[in-house]
């Protein structure tokens, strides 16, 4: 597969394919931790509609989300931080009140 504009090299792992290879090793890490029992309903990039007004601007797919200790668990792995990732994390806490967790590669 070819790298991406980050350098990033995408990498199947489990039937999913991830942007890089430290988003593969977090998966591994996350779905050792389910199968452990230790998280729940470990999801690879659920989709999150962004709608302002009424009208979709767009849609953020995160890395992973999951259920720890009955509180709602949102993470993206971020190896280089896009320009528009601020605002993108801005509009998760202002539209589903969820905080997402940046996870350094």
């Amino acid at each position: 597969m070819r790298p991406g504009k980050y350098g990033n090299v995408p990498t199947p792992l489990a039937g999913h394919t991830f942007a890089s290879k430290a988003e593969a090793r977090r998966y591994a890490e996350l779905a050792l931790l389910e199968s452990a029992g230790h998280i729940y309903q470990l999801e690879v990039h659920p989709p999150f509609p962004l709608v302002v007004n009424g009208q979709l601007i767009g849609t953020y797919r995160a890395d992973f989300s999951y259920v720890q200790d009955g509180r709602f668990v949102c993470e993206d792995v971020k190896g280089a931080r896009p320009r528009d990732w601020p605002r993108t994390k801005k509009l998760m806490r202002a539209l589903y009140d969820i905080d997402v967790v940046e996870i350094a590669a």
